[in-house]
């Protein structure tokens, strides 16, 4: 796969974040006040699909800290979003590469978290082996992780019940619709049209395969990994989806993305990690059912308030999970 054929992530963010001259005053002053000093300079995040402010700021005292600024402005479910990710920081165990949460801030509107700064670059695009094998690496210690005790994190199940429901609504709406979905995929469309009652029972089977005692990050991609290759250290960020679940769901569910940018075949990555032990083919097609639904039935719809460009990385995940999922029918 070349340069050209990757799909970025994003492609098109200009508008959509926020800078801070861009932020309101009294919030930019809660900032200040919870980071325990004045800021002297941003360096904007580029990666990642949230709406908002997220940058590393310098501060007057010579220490930097990552953050993130959100209000229902900029998008409505951001804020619950955030909330969610203080709630998940706070049930991280340390070892994990995770940044720690230095602080937060809510009042009501807008939800301020601040991290430690996580030094290093996202994957290179189209994947590099040497990245790959770091961000698979790190994979492991992710799924042998668990919250700690007290959490108020999801099931995975609970959290998915209702996302791995596509192909039923595919079905329960109008042919145009239908085919709306399945002719952007050419060849592949007509493989869905002709499994589309398949497809749904797979769908029906994957929930209770998503149980388990796992932290699973639920939104793994090059957007949310940062290396340090001078280090071999690989940093998982963005964890607003976190849940309790399956120990093997964030490599499957990640592959997709890591296909559709270069990183190669996902059955045989997927095979070849030591998570995908005892996890059988039928088990791995249902979970992927349910997921290429979820990304099918989204594409089709409008647009996120802030996100204009989610719905066609959406469809492009969609097709290189539904490949992948053809490939084990």
């Amino acid at each position: 796969m070349s340069a050209d054929e990757v799909i970025a992530l994003p492609a098109a963010f200009s508008g959509q974040r926020l800078d801070w001259r861009d932020l309101p005053r009294h919030v930019r002053a809660q900032i200040e006040t919870l980071a325990g000093a004045k800021v002297t300079a941003e360096i904007s995040a580029t990666s990642g699909f949230s709406p908002g402010f997220a940058a590393v700021l310098e501060l007057a005292d010579g220490s930097g800290v990552f953050v993130k600024a959100v209000s229902s402005e900029q998008n409505p479910h951001s804020p619950q979003l955030a909330r969610a990710e203080i709630r998940v920081a706070r049930a991280l165990p340390p070892h994990l590469p995770a940044p720690k949460l230095l602080w937060s801030g809510d009042d009501g509107d807008w939800v301020l978290l601040g991290f430690e700064v996580a030094h290093g670059r996202s994957p290179e695009l189209p994947w590099r082996p040497e990245d790959l094998a770091l961000v698979l690496d790190a994979l492991q210690p992710l799924a042998d992780a668990e919250p700690l005790p007290g959490h108020e994190l999801p099931r995975t199940d609970d959290v998915l019940a209702r996302d791995f429901t596509g192909w039923r609504r595919l079905l329960e709406t109008d042919r145009g619709t239908v085919d709306e979905a399945v002719e952007r995929g050419g060849d592949l469309g007509r493989w869905v049209r002709e499994n589309h009652e398949h497809l749904v029972t797979w769908e029906q089977d994957a929930v209770p395969l998503l149980v388990g005692d796992a932290l699973v990050h639920g939104d793994l991609r090059a957007d949310n990994l940062m290396i340090e290759p001078e280090h071999g250290r690989v940093w998982i960020i963005d964890w607003p989806h976190a849940s309790v679940g399956a120990p093997w769901l964030d490599l499957a569910f990640m592959l997709p993305s890591v296909t559709l940018q270069g990183g190669g075949d996902p059955h045989t990555l997927f095979r070849s990690h030591s998570v995908s032990e005892g996890v059988r083919d039928d088990e791995l097609r249902a979970a992927l059912a349910g997921l290429a639904g979820y990304f099918t039935w989204s594409a089709l719809q409008p647009a996120p308030i802030g996100i204009p460009n989610l719905r066609a990385f959406q469809h492009a995940q969609g097709v290189a999970t539904l490949e992948w999922l053809r490939s084990l029918a």
